[in-house]
């Protein structure tokens, strides 16, 4: 709905204006099919991570989450090792799990020992999910990652499992460590919180977290002329959040709210600071209703010009990496690249484009980075990106899937 009400606000701009640099995929993952007849079934790929194997780079893994599909891991070539499902429903009327976002942290005290671990947002169950990672890597195959969590893990937003199948749930997800504590960030669905919590183990080696503190981001904006504005949602959606980053090297989180903008927000281990919003998407303050007979958000009035020149909504997936903060401008398939400290001031942006094989990359939601010599074709790092649109299609069936870029690729252009 939002991809559709933002090609009809910006196609002057972006025709007025020089093409983004292009990069081209070093190698893509195996497509993935959102219906019941794929393998695995209602698969829909989404957020990728990166673990970084200490000692054989070309042993590192990537992680995808999959929605009902579950979560999948990759070696460095796009091959599938194995897929893990979501769970099932814990009765006939409830929600199954839905994996949304991914993140990893190494080397994690929890249990007596440190240990690798994969935190998992699942929308469908409003859980945080855990899972270890095999300290062989890709050489483990299918059996890299096993599933760790607390069997008692309680939801994160809901106050019942009734509210649960509500779906306001646990959606976009980030981890870090901030001093020397690991902390995992999620946001809620169709809501403006945010919520930072701590890892903690559960009983017989398995792992959990506990939310130590929250954050409400605005959901109206006061506008320079004086008028409050709303971005445009269904009746009882608030304008949520999902992707975010953790910088653990400068202590901030930077979270995207997809019909504003991009904010950044002091972290502490058990706290959050004061959020500033960096930058705003195009469609900021722009006037907008909701025709509920085709349950679509639709243009009202005039564009105030308030709105930021860089975003066109949905601001979605972010990565930190070197000096650059980089987001996904979905609306138009680009990807934004800001200096990573200071006021985050525009650096460049490019477009990931189709050869070698490899498809082009639209509409992405989620994103990781590394900066760590990963072999041959990364030797300044990967960058992993979700891609909305894989081509070609499966028949009539959308397909999406994962899309590797090389880091000194993106650099080349930024520079």
């Amino acid at each position: 709905m939002r991809i559709l009400l933002m090609a009809a606000l910006v196609p002057l701009l972006i025709a007025s204006s020089p093409g983004p640099d292009e990069v081209v995929p070093v190698t893509q993952t195996r497509a993935f099919v959102d219906d019941a007849s794929g393998t695995p079934a209602n698969a829909d790929a989404d957020d990728p991570a990166i673990w970084v194997h200490p000692r054989s780079a070309r042993q590192s893994v990537v992680l995808g989450t999959l929605k009902e599909g579950g979560l999948a891991a990759f070696d460095l070539s796009g091959r599938t090792l194995g897929t893990y499902p979501a769970p099932l429903p814990p009765t006939p009327d409830a929600k199954p799990g839905r994996y949304n976002n991914v993140d990893v942290l190494s080397r994690v005290p929890v249990g007596g020992r440190a240990r690798d671990l994969a935190f998992v947002s699942d929308r469908g169950r409003d859980r945080i999910r855990v899972y270890e990672i095999d300290g062989r890597g890709a050489a483990a195959g299918a059996s890299v990652v096993r599933d760790v969590t607390d069997p008692g893990a309680r939801p994160v937003f809901s106050a019942s499992e009734e509210e649960v199948d509500d779906q306001h749930t646990a959606y976009g997800l980030a981890a870090g460590v901030v001093g020397r504590t690991p902390v995992v960030v999620t946001n809620r669905r169709n809501e403006t919180r945010v919520a930072l919590l701590h890892v903690v183990a559960g009983p017989d080696r398995s792992v959990g977290t506990a939310v130590v503190a929250s954050i409400d981001l605005p959901a109206s904006f006061r506008l320079p002329d004086g008028t409050e504005w709303t971005p445009c949602g269904e009746p009882g959606e608030r304008p949520q959040l999902e992707g975010m980053v953790v910088d653990s090297e400068h202590g901030v989180l930077y979270a995207a709210q997809e019909d504003v903008g991009i904010w950044r927000i002091p972290l502490r281990a058990a706290a959050f600071g004061t959020p500033v919003l960096i930058d705003k998407v195009r469609s900021f303050g722009v006037p907008q209703s909701y025709d509920p007979e085709t349950e679509e958000c639709s243009v009202s009035g005039a564009d105030p010009g308030f709105g930021g020149k860089r975003l066109t909504a949905d601001a979605e997936g972010l990565a930190v990496g070197d000096d650059y903060l980089i987001a996904s401008s979905q609306g138009d398939s680009r990807f934004v690249a800001y200096e990573r400290t200071g006021r985050n001031r525009y650096v460049g942006e490019f477009v990931v484009g189709s050869g070698r094989g490899n498809d082009s990359v639209e509409h992405s939601d989620g994103a990781h980075l590394v900066t760590a010599d990963l072999g041959r074709d990364y030797p300044e790092g990967l960058l992993v990106l979700h891609d909305g649109e894989r081509t070609p299609a499966a028949g009539d069936l959308d397909t999406t899937g994962f899309a590797y870029v090389s880091w000194e690729d993106v650099l080349d252009e930024l520079d």
